[in-house]
């Protein structure tokens, strides 16, 4: 075969080359990848501006927000103005495989859809927690305390679907009604997190800072707002190219996150969408919960200003 070939309408070129240090695969690998789980990635990142991690030769992998010129005219976009950086930045919208072809040519290896819609004033479709255990334990305790979560989401009539995040962890969204303000699915999210946490505190915290964690999983609840996440199927830049896979919630204790592989995920899958078939039904949000978290403090804020004071205890002789 050669290193160039048009799938799609697309010209994909170099697809011998190793697509990163230690992916086990080149580059038609991620092509061929992205070809077979498209359709599937596609429903589950459509509308949502999109950024995207690209590797090059010999170089750091690099979060690649704003499309760059040479992009084709034929690629979906939105352009946003981007309060952090206080500038327009024009992102994809991952709609069709044609694009993720493109974006997989141009060594685009995971794929970072936010939260909300490119329309914001539609609010989150999904709430999310980021179940991430400690460096270098046991996936079964990021299981553990999944579990821990679905049976606080159970105990006020919600659920949700589960994934690996393709690193240590597993992400579990909660689709909500369209026109949920965002600050209360934030304020949702960390009272979840809570009543989660209070179920086995030996287990599981929410403590922000790393070093609050005392080797406990961290249930993260700050993928909030106007943040990204990593799209379900999205191959991810680590040993083996391994990649962000959904899983029933009776299957999770069985398996491991290197099992789901940018080689061994096509046939895994066949022709199901384990992500659209395990979503339920968007939840209205119960006013208990929203009032809880509300009353929890912002991690981030909340973490910013404890690093500041803990800085002037240390200056304080």
């Amino acid at each position: 075969m050669g290193s160039e070939e048009v799938r799609a309408g697309v010209r994909l070129t170099n697809l011998d080359v190793e697509l990163f240090d230690g992916a086990g695969g080149d580059k038609r690998d991620l092509i061929d990848y992205l070809e077979v789980v498209g359709e599937r990635m596609v429903r589950a990142i459509h509308g949502r501006p999109l950024s995207v991690v690209r590797v090059r030769p010999g170089q750091e992998p690099f979060m690649q927000k704003n499309l760059p010129k040479y992009t084709p005219e034929w690629v979906p976009r939105v352009t946003l103005w981007a309060e952090t950086s206080r500038r327009e930045v024009t992102y994809a919208l991952g709609d069709d495989v044609p694009t993720l072809l493109w974006f997989g040519n141009q060594r685009a290896v995971e794929y970072h859809p936010t939260l909300l819609l490119a329309d914001f004033s539609a609010g989150p479709t999904h709430l999310v927690l980021d179940i991430d255990p400690p460096e270098g334990q046991d996936f079964g305790l990021a299981v553990r305390a999944a579990q821990l979560v679905r049976e606080a989401l159970a105990a006020d009539g919600l659920g949700g679907a589960v994934k690996t995040s393709g690193a240590k962890g597993v992400h579990i969204f909660i689709p909500v009604h369209p026109g949920t303000p965002i600050e209360d699915a934030a304020a949702a999210t960390r009272a979840i997190a809570a009543r989660a946490e209070r179920l086995d505190p030996a287990l599981a915290t929410t403590a922000f800072i790393r070093e609050d964690r005392g080797g406990k999983v961290f249930l993260d609840s700050t993928r909030a707002g106007g943040a990204t996440v990593v799209a379900a199927y999205s191959p991810r830049i680590r040993p083996g190219a391994p990649v962000s896979f959904p899983i029933p919630w009776a299957d999770l204790p069985a398996i491991h996150p290197s099992d789901f592989t940018i080689r061994t995920a096509p046939k895994l899958l066949a022709d199901r969408d384990p992500w659209l078939d395990e979503m339920p039904a968007p939840h209205s949000l119960p006013e208990d919960l929203i009032a809880e978290g509300h009353t929890i403090p912002v991690a981030r804020v909340q973490a910013m200003h404890e690093g500041k004071r803990r800085a002037r205890a240390r200056r304080t002789p």
